[in-house]
Parts: structure tokens; C-alpha cells; sequence
């Protein structure tokens, strides 16, 4: 990682957001990657990334960055110019909100070191999340800024952003100069400098982030209840869905069916949405939230029936093929596989389950289940394989692969 000089930015997290944007700035600025885990900083401090992402381990890998993987913060956060908080705020199903806690501590953390620097929250926060932390420490220079990542494209989609959001201080002229310096550095590290940039109010900017991940949620669901009545009436759910997205007003993006939608953060910004309305009249934010639990106990069902219709099996083993989100993906938080296994558990405590996840390279066991390290030995062993997204490698065994994965995409 080479040496080039710029603003000195500081990024308080390294998973899919902080490690991306991290990279992304530090071709042209001087970039401190802060985390409290170790081995992630050490393998950072090889070029090596700890997350599964092409583009960042690419990138760590062949071009000159400026980026200083650190677990010092006081010499991260020192002098610097911008400090971009991107930790994680899991939704706590108690309190019906965000938990802001981990961004809240390093606010209080940034200030200690250095008073002058301008905050960034890209953590997923509820609508007034902003407003209520600045009165409440007394911030100045602290604005919003949402991202709209996938998994396992983060960095190729800070390169080729679809827009660039930030929201701040509107009575402030100094926070919304902020607001645009900031949007101008990440605009400046994109491949694509026709990008739409908008400053806005920080209510709108925290709004625009659960509106859009909960239209996903959306479009997911209704493929999948849509997959749901064609399995059921015995239709072709293929040729239904490609003529839907023949209309150009509807298009064919999210329309594959799965096992549901999950991962980092369509399951937790739905519900935070919901959680924002408690005082606002509505029926189909509540109804998406409500769909995937409904889709993925249908699943389970269906497997079930599967199996039931094979009257030879009398001790059966349900094969999980990944436990992963999607394709080339490492995360397995709020998977929709795992919400699966919970409802076949559910409804058949007993149920023999297998488990093939090569991510899990050092476990035997996950949640109680065994785990098969061997794909050969896993297809053998397994009755019926179960796979939110199949890959060519069940090829040979098709003939008991349950998926909904029609078109092969993510």
C-alpha cells in the first residue's frame, strides 16, 4: 500500500460498508481502516480482505492505496479530516429499534481525539436517529450519508454508485458544505462521474435508506407469494414471472424466487420501518414483514411433503446446501436457509439435518446440526438437498435438489 497524500479520513468499521468505502477513498486520500478485531486488521495489514468481496480483494491486491488498517483509534481519529462511523446496528426485536449503541460510543470516542473532525454516520439508523443524536451531544459537523450495497458487490458499487445521498443540517450552511464535500469525495473515488448527488434534510436522507431496502423486501415478496400460488395450483411459475417482466414498468430485477429475502440489511430495515409507523396508518409495510415469515414456513411445508410423497425414506436426512445469503457471499446473518431449518424444526422437532457450508471451514457443528465437509459425501448422505440458490455443482444429483431458484440469479 503506497504512500500519496490527500485528506487524512478515518473509517470505524471494517465489513462490507467501511472496508469498501475504505478502499475506495484511499486511492486518492490517506485512509485509517478501524476495527476492534485483530485478525482482520492483520490480514488487512497483508493486502489480505476478510470479507468475500471480488473487487476488494482485488483491489487490496494489485492497486496503490493509501489505507492503514489500525486498532489504534486515537491515531485514527486524531487531526482527521472526515471520520466515516460504519458499524453495525442489529435491529433489537425488545425495543423495536435500531441499536445505535456501537455508533453512538464511537461519536463519543471521535470528540475525545478530535473536535474538529466531520462525522459521517453510514451505519443504518431509524428516521430521527440524526437530529436527536446531535441535540443530544451538542454535535456540530456530523451529517448522513446512506449506502445501497449488495453483498459481495460492495466495493464494485461504491465504484458505479446508482446515487449519491447525503443528509445533513438544511439551517446550517457550514453542515451542508460539509454535506457536499463529502459527496464530491466519494463521486471523486467512482469510476462514473455522472452520478445523481443529493443533499437533503438527515429525516429524508435516514427515510430514503429504509424505503428502499423495504421496495426490495417488497418485490421479493411478491415473486415468492407469487411462486407460492403457482406451486400450489401446479403452474408454471417460470413462464408467469416472464411475462410479467416483459412490461417495462415492471421489469425482471427481483423477480427470482427464494426462500425469502434476508441478509444484512433487508430483514432488520423492514422491521425498523414498521417500528417508525406506530403512530401512521398502514397495512402493507406490515404485510411484507408478515410475507416472509409466511414464505418460509410454506417452504418448509413443501420439503416436508416432498419427503412424505417418498414413502420409501424412512429415517430421511435433509441436506442444506449453504447456509449463505447468495453466491459468492460469506454471510450467513439472517439468512433466509436458516429461517427454514428453524420451521422444519418447528414443525418436525426430529428432523435429521445435514449441512454443507464450506465457509465453516474449522465447526463439525452448526446450531446442533452436523456438518459434511465433503461435497461428494454430502450429496450421498443427503435424501433431499435443500438450496436457496443452486449451483452447477448439484448438477449431478438434480433429481433431488428442492429450489426455487428458477433463474439462476442472486
Amino acid at each position: 500500500m503506497t504512500k500519496q497524500k490527500g485528506l487524512k479520513i478515518a473509517v470505524a468499521g471494517t465489513g462490507y460498508v467501511g472496508l469498501s468505502i475504505s478502499v475506495l477513498l484511499a486511492q486518492r486520500n490517506e485512509v485509517f481502516a478501524v476495527d476492534i478485531n485483530e485478525e482482520k486488521i492483520k490480514l488487512l495489514k497483508e493486502n489480505i480482505s476478510p470479507i468475500a468481496d471480488k473487487e476488494i480483494i482485488e483491489y487490496l491486491a494489485t492497486r496503490e492505496l493509501n489505507l492503514i488498517p489500525t486498532t489504534n483509534a486515537e491515531k485514527a481519529y486524531k487531526n482527521a479530516d472526515f471520520v466515516i462511523i460504519a458499524t453495525p446496528t442489529n435491529y433489537d426485536s425488545e425495543k423495536n429499534f435500531f441499536d445505535t449503541s456501537s455508533v453512538k460510543q464511537v461519536i463519543r470516542l471521535v470528540r475525545n481525539y478530535n473536535e474538529k473532525a466531520v462525522i459521517v454516520i453510514k451505519s443504518t439508523v431509524p428516521v430521527g436517529f440524526m437530529k436527536k443524536i446531535k441535540n443530544e451531544l451538542n454535535l456540530e459537523n456530523i451529517i448522513f450519508s446512506p449506502e445501497f450495497l449488495r453483498e459481495s458487490k460492495a466495493l464494485y458499487d461504491n465504484l458505479h454508485p446508482s446515487r449519491i445521498i447525503v443528509g445533513t443540517d438544511l439551517a446550517s450552511k457550514k453542515e451542508i458544505n460539509n454535506a457536499q464535500n463529502f459527496a464530491k469525495l466519494l463521486k471523486d473515488g467512482s469510476l462514473d462521474q455522472d452520478v445523481s448527488t443529493l443533499v437533503m434534510g438527515y429525516n429524508e436522507a435516514e427515510a430514503v435508506k429504509l424505503f428502499s431496502n423495504t421496495y426490495l423486501a417488497l418485490r421479493v415478496s411478491y415473486f415468492n407469494e407469487l411462486d407460492t400460488y403457482a406451486e400450489t395450483k401446479k403452474l408454471n411459475t417460470e413462464q408467469i414471472i416472464s411475462g410479467i417482466g416483459l412490461d417495462p414498468r415492471i421489469g425482471t430485477n427481483y423477480n427470482n424466487p427464494s426462500f425469502g429475502y434476508g441478509g444484512y440489511c433487508l430483514p432488520k430495515d423492514t422491521k425498523q420501518l414498521l417500528s417508525n409507523y406506530k403512530d401512521v396508518p398502514q397495512n402493507l409495510i406490515e404485510a411484507i414483514v408478515k410475507s416472509n415469515s409466511t414464505r418460509k414456513k410454506f417452504i418448509a411445508e413443501q420439503i416436508l411433503k416432498l419427503i412424505e410423497n417418498n414413502n420409501w425414506i424412512k429415517s430421511p436426512v435433509i441436506g442444506i446446501y449453504r447456509l449463505t445469503m447468495k453466491q459468492n457471499s460469506d454471510n450467513f446473518r439472517e439468512s433466509s436457509i436458516q429461517g427454514v431449518i428453524n420451521e422444519l424444526q418447528n414443525i418436525r422437532p426430529n428432523i435429521k439435518i445435514l449441512i454443507y457450508e464450506p465457509m465453516l471451514k474449522e465447526q463439525t457443528v452448526f446450531q446442533g446440526y452436523m456438518i459434511e465437509k465433503e461435497l461428494i459425501r454430502f450429496k450421498e448422505n443427503s435424501n433431499v438437498i435443500v438450496a436457496n440458490r443452486f449451483n452447477d455443482e448439484l448438477a449431478d444429483v438434480r433429481n433431488k435438489v428442492y429450489t426455487r431458484d428458477l433463474f439462476h440469479l442472486d
